[in-house]
């Protein structure tokens, strides 16, 4: 099958309309800035797209390398060079920017924290991986579940409230799955923490106060969680399983991601998935997943609505999605609206049995909120997908 100009226009909270396509090239202007401040400098990015796509400010770093040998880190599958990777980031963020660089050869690690200024780089046959143990992932940070604010053990890569930060290079982050695994299940004392979270957004209890780390609630953690962030990349690097979500980009604000490999298949391993978030480039890449390879989300219910922020003007192209439920699911968690969506001259290849479901999938239930507005599908090429180009599922 080969699906060219397609385009669906939806306003979910009272009615569905038709859409029209905009044509555009895929030229990208780019200027340098320069901040003395912070010794960082920024390329300007302009996306054509159909919508007045903003300037995206990509952060390039100073030629300052942090090599985390340098603060105690051993090349190890069994000791963890956790403390070793924070010190690199630290001197490196005080030092007004540049490459925390992770050499050649296999380094265990528990949570790694961001600071602003920072290129995490993996050299070519760098691994950095990831233990599985929970407690590695204490305290509970600020994070989210399923379009709802709470703290909850530490995405395995985290950054709240940073800017100009980047994880860059042509080495691998691997997710140990051992523990995670066991929680995909979601068993009743996970599914009563849940309710216990509805309730609380529902009724505006403080994010602080939302403990989700706790007990046999096992909430598992995002891989990459950017929360808050500002002028952010993820460029070349593999990533190679995933606790949850692999790419959570919650309440950012410019960001590009390019480049990379993934392949997730543990459950709710979507690609990327973009939340509250805005003027974002993401090309380039090839996706394998256990659930979506794009997943754009603005909220659940009461936080969606609280936070108030639609997701907006996002462009994907020229990726490869070799396996996935949708190419791009749009919601469920779609409260403070999704609007100005460009995907186009994306690939997916036949697979045999294991197939996409849809290209675009919307889905939302009557009572959430919110609206879709504006998305454009142009020029993706499957050779099959198991159910249709375009699916909508409202629950009522």
């Amino acid at each position: 099958m080969h699906v060219n100009k397609i385009i669906q226009r939806l306003f979910l909270l009272a009615f569905i309309a038709p859409f029209f396509l905009v044509g555009c090239s895929n030229k990208i202007q780019k200027h340098v800035a320069i901040n003395s401040a912070t010794k960082m400098n920024w390329q300007k990015i302009k996306v054509d797209a159909p919508f007045d796509m903003p300037v995206i400010n990509i952060p390039i770093f100073p030629n300052n390398v942090f090599d985390i040998t340098k603060y105690g880190a051993v090349e190890s599958e069994k000791e963890k060079n956790t403390v070793a990777i924070s010190k690199a980031i630290e001197a490196c963020h005080h030092a007004g920017g540049g490459i925390v660089l992770v050499p050649a050869g296999v380094w265990l690690t528990g949570k790694i924290h961001f600071k602003s200024n920072v290129n995490l780089q993996l050299a070519e046959g760098a691994e950095l991986l990831f233990n599985d143990e929970p407690k590695d992932y204490l305290p509970a940070v600020q994070s989210s579940w399923e379009g709802m604010e709470c703290y909850n053990y530490s995405p395995l890569i985290y950054a709240f409230d940073c800017e100009n930060i980047a994880i860059t290079g042509k080495g691998t982050i691997k997710a140990k799955l051992g523990t995670w695994e066991k929680w995909y299940e979601r068993p009743p004392a996970h599914m009563a923490a849940l309710k216990n979270l509805y309730n609380m957004a529902a009724k505006g209890v403080p994010v602080i106060e939302r403990q989700m780390a706790v007990g046999e609630n096992n909430f598992r953690p995002q891989f990459i969680q950017f929360n808050r962030c500002k002028n952010v990349l993820i460029e070349d690097i593999k990533i190679r399983n995933s606790p949850f979500w692999t790419i959570h980009l919650f309440l950012c604000d410019g960001g590009v991601i390019r480049g990379i490999d993934v392949w997730a298949h543990g459950h709710n391993n979507d690609g990327i998935d973009p939340e509250m978030s805005r003027n974002l480039l993401i090309e380039n890449c090839t996706f394998d997943q256990g659930d979506d390879a794009i997943s754009v989300k603005s909220g659940r219910d009461q936080d969606g609505w609280r936070l108030n922020t639609p997701t907006e003007n996002i462009v994907f192209r020229n990726c490869v999605i070799k396996e996935g439920h949708q190419l791009i699911a749009v919601g469920s968690e779609l409260s403070g609206g999704i609007r100005r969506i460009y995907v186009h001259d994306c690939t997916i290849p036949q697979s045999g049995a294991t197939m996409l479901r849809n290209i675009v999938y919307v889905k939302t239930n009557q009572g959430r909120g919110g609206f879709v507005d504006s998305i454009f599908i142009e020029n993706i090429k499957a050779s099959v997908t198991r159910e249709g180009i375009f699916g909508l599922d409202m629950d009522i």
